[in-house]
């Protein structure tokens, strides 16, 4: 992610019903956007999405909290415009994303809002495993409770080709 991926990300972060399942429900504004963009962009880790076809950007993710110890690393903070929704677009996305983390990391794990169910599917979809406690996420000062789905990195694991 740059700085010069402004104004194309935020003009499809801005529809809200990609945040409507979402923790920060208003993320759409542009004041809660920026802030979700200036982070990502600190972090070091944040990826904006272009469709190989047309070279537009449909959304990003980002890498975050990696634990050398446990050998973990956590993959989130993804969008995509919803034309990009329920095709290959997030496999292929969580595909080229685990196939790096698990260059220096064993299990990578996803953060999904306990009534994001479109975001907990999609998990399933590629192969997420829900691990059984809740815990609570605080997005700006508002905290709400997030199942964990992780990922392996196990002898032939694979995203599954579709569901």
């Amino acid at each position: 992610m740059r700085e010069i991926d402004w104004a194309e990300l935020y003009a499809v972060a801005s529809d809200p019903a990609i945040w409507e399942l979402h923790p920060a429900r208003n993320r759409f504004e542009e004041k809660e956007f920026r802030e979700y963009f200036e982070t990502g962009m600190a972090s070091g880790g944040a990826l904006t999405i272009r469709d190989q076809r047309t070279g537009k950007v449909i959304g990003a993710s980002r890498y975050y909290g990696h634990d050398p110890v446990l050998r973990e690393i956590e993959i989130g903070w993804t969008f995509l415009a919803a034309v990009f929704w329920g095709g290959r677009y997030n496999r292929e996305i969580k595909r080229l994303m685990l196939d790096h983390a698990f260059g220096f990391a064993d299990t990578v794990v996803f953060w999904v809002g306990e009534k994001n169910w479109r975001s907990q599917r999609a998990m399933e979809k590629i192969g997420g495993v829900r691990r059984p406690e809740l815990i609570d996420r605080s997005y700006n000062g508002q905290t709400s409770p997030h199942i964990i789905f992780e990922i392996a990195n196990r002898p032939g694991w694979e995203i599954p080709l579709s569901h």
